[in-house]
């Protein structure tokens, strides 16, 4: 590679430039890499002159998108599908085909050229349509099936078609015939193996990783993973992305798959986005002008007929016509793996660089509509069938959310997670629960508990674990770090979710309230105010009363249980007299600084010191007039700090 450190600055900035202004009228991150990748690209700025010097990195985008694709790809899904999967699936794959190899014949194409434009139209864009759906809500509705079984069918399609672009190439027909033999046996071997692999190895080999904790370790390792599987295919002269797949595939089921996807997903979309530049750099400008009237009615026919073949496929496996109408709508786009087989037919000289240029135009323009038509697909084919007040399920309707609704979302599922867990099945409540222990989750999951493998510090494992519908958050586990870092992720996805915080002790407990928790629950103070509360019901006080003091306390943030007299044992332990709040008595001399002013003109709040009490004449004042003047001999309890006490009580004193 000669690409210069100044040119990969200048690509990035003009990504970051494009990605942003595409953000900002709601178009997807595809189309802004693809107009980055123009700009950039030899026919504008030639900020990188030949496209190929990067390509090979950005392929590696596409073994990490398939083997994302992977993960998401679930054969008890399929099994549950399989009508849809199998049916609609197939059947708009192999219809959307072969009409459009016959109307690249007719257009003068040759056969070869004709059967990977047909493939290529046949696809759908997997990551808008997804993406919309699920920001929408509707990803998990029961009208969704149809869509996400075409997609699925064609994710699976996919691998083939790109196995079968490089045999098209060779110029020898029988030679093409013992290829594609040879590339069945070849890929039966390499499944065979991956699959073993994959069944037997993976999961001891992520059991141990995630024993160790080490996100660095479990990110390597999911990397390892993928870029080996996707070798061992590419050594049987087989697609890169085939291995991938599978190996994603292997672990779909496995208790790590969210995490996998969220530590995967950053190289994935920062390697496709390189990938889509590329693309985008092979554009001619001069080709797109001189063709505009064949782009605009090839988008114009690709749409349309994509939209009757899948309602057509819908009609004759007998499924509702509003849903097949919806998703032929949202599915009558070209998708991102047609620009990389665009791509891969160019580069085996299937087809010209002009005519690559014309069908990934199309497919840019046909994704700028994307977004638009996903969200009023719905409308629209009501229209078309001419009943706009049809009413919908409420499984169906735009505002529901996947599996769950009204949930409490649990982060760490030790004894305190498990406690609360039982006792809300026992009133029906529903919840899910994150935690980042594998044994305990594997255990957990076999018992029939709803708990996620992940790291709750990213946000990827928040919204898996449905915290768009949950209706309140608990985070049990006691790392004071972490839970600041999980409320302030919390607060900016949700910022009007409640949070409720589980601390051993209470040191930190007003840096966890301006961190943004609704309530934080130390567990010491906890358990000393059911004792008192235990003490006070056995001498005789009133339940009502009793009631009132514990929710006086919790509301003051345990204000008469902070601090305590020290003695010689923790004045000797370091660790523990920087953090513990101390009470102490001060006695005011009659020439001490503090008599005659007020405890308000003194201001101790404002030195981070709480007034406990006053002593004046053998008589304790709970709750001193802070208006009132001082007196000598009067005693000031006070708490706070080890040091800040030490200071007070020279002010106090001294005035100093």
């Amino acid at each position: 590679m000669h690409v210069s450190f100044a040119s990969i600055l200048i690509l990035m900035t003009v990504a970051v430039f494009t990605v942003w202004i595409f953000k900002r009228v709601n178009l997807p991150p595809i189309l802004a890499y693809l107009a980055c990748g123009v700009v950039a690209g030899p026919h504008m700025l030639a900020i990188i002159d030949n496209p190929e010097e990067i390509h090979f990195i950005a392929e590696l985008g596409i073994v990490f998108l398939l083997f994302s694709l992977g993960l998401e790809f679930s054969l008890p899904k399929v099994l549950a599908m399989r009508h849809l999967v199998f049916g609609i699936g197939l059947g708009q794959m192999l219809v959307t085909t072969l009409i459009f190899t016959a109307l690249a014949s007719l257009f003068g194409f040759d056969v070869k050229a004709a059967v990977v434009i047909g493939g290529m139209i046949a696809l759908s864009s997997t990551a808008i349509v997804i993406k919309q759906m699920s920001e929408q809500g509707t990803l998990n509705t029961t009208r969704a099936q149809m869509v996400v079984s075409i997609l699925l069918f064609q994710d699976l399609a996919v691998v083939p078609i790109l196995i079968l672009v490089p045999l098209l190439s060779d110029q020898s027909h029988n030679s093409l015939w013992l290829a594609i033999v040879m590339a069945l046996l070849k890929g039966t071997v390499v499944v065979g193996i991956l699959m073993s692999v994959g069944k037997w190895l993976l999961p001891k080999i992520f059991n141990e990783v995630a024993r160790t904790r080490t996100d660095e370790l479990f990110v390597l390792t999911t990397i390892l993973v993928a870029l080996i599987a996707a070798g061992l295919t590419y050594s049987f002269g087989l697609s890169m992305a085939l291995g991938a797949f599978l190996a994603g595939m292997m672990l779909s089921e496995s208790q790590y798959r969210h995490q996998l996807e969220a530590d995967i997903r950053p190289f994935r979309d920062i390697l496709m986005g390189l990938f889509f530049i590329t693309v985008g750099m092979r554009l001619e400008m001069q080709t797109l002008w001189s063709h505009l009237h064949w782009i605009v009615l090839g988008l114009a026919i690709i749409m349309l007929v994509k939209t009757l073949i899948i309602r057509a496929c819908a009609w004759v496996f007998k499924a509702d016509k509003l849903d097949g109408w919806s998703a032929g709508l949202k599915l009558c786009q070209i998708g991102e793996f047609s620009f990389i087989i665009a791509a891969l037919a160019v580069n085996h000289q299937l087809l010209t660089a002009e005519q690559g240029s014309v069908l990934m135009a199309i497919g840019v323009l046909s994704m700028a509509l994307t977004p638009w038509l996903v969200e009023n697909s719905l409308n629209l084919a009501k229209h078309i069938i001419k009943n706009p007040q049809l009413s919908l399920d409420p499984m169906d309707e735009d505002n529901y959310h996947p599996e769950m609704q009204d949930h409490v979302l649990i982060l760490g599922f030790g004894r305190v997670g498990q406690s609360v867990s039982r006792l809300l099945t026992i009133e029906a409540i529903p919840f899910i629960v994150v935690d980042f222990d594998p044994v305990r989750v594997n255990e957990s999951r076999n018992a029939g508990q709803p708990v996620v493998f992940g790291d709750v510090t990213q946000p990827d494992i928040l919204k898996a674990a449905g915290i768009d519908s949950a209706k309140l958050v608990l985070i049990t586990f006691d790392e004071h770090q972490r839970a600041l870092n999980v409320i302030k992720i919390i607060a900016e996805m949700h910022p009007h979710l409640p949070i409720v915080v589980r601390t051993r002790k209470d040191y930190h407990l007003e840096e966890l309230y301006a961190a943004g928790a609704s309530q934080v629950v130390p567990e010491i103070l906890e358990g000393s105010l059911m004792l008192v509360s235990q003490i006070l019901h056995l001498s005789g006080i009133p339940m009502a009363r009793i009631l009132k003091r514990v929710r006086s306390e919790r509301k003051d943030h345990y204000r008469h249980m902070h601090g305590f007299f020290p003695g010689e044992t923790t004045l000797i332990s370091h660790g523990t007299k920087d953090k513990l709040e101390f009470m102490h008595a001060i006695l005011l001399t009659k020439d001490a600084f503090a008599v005659g002013k007020t405890l308000e003109q003194l201001d101790l709040i404002k030195r981070r010191i709480s007034v406990h009490g006053l002593r004046r004449k053998n008589l304790e004042i709970a709750e001193p007039d802070y208006t009132e003047p001082l007196q000598p001999n009067d005693v000031i309890v006070i708490s706070g700090k080890p040091r800040r006490v030490e200071r007070i009580e020279h002010f106090l004193l001294e005035g100093h």
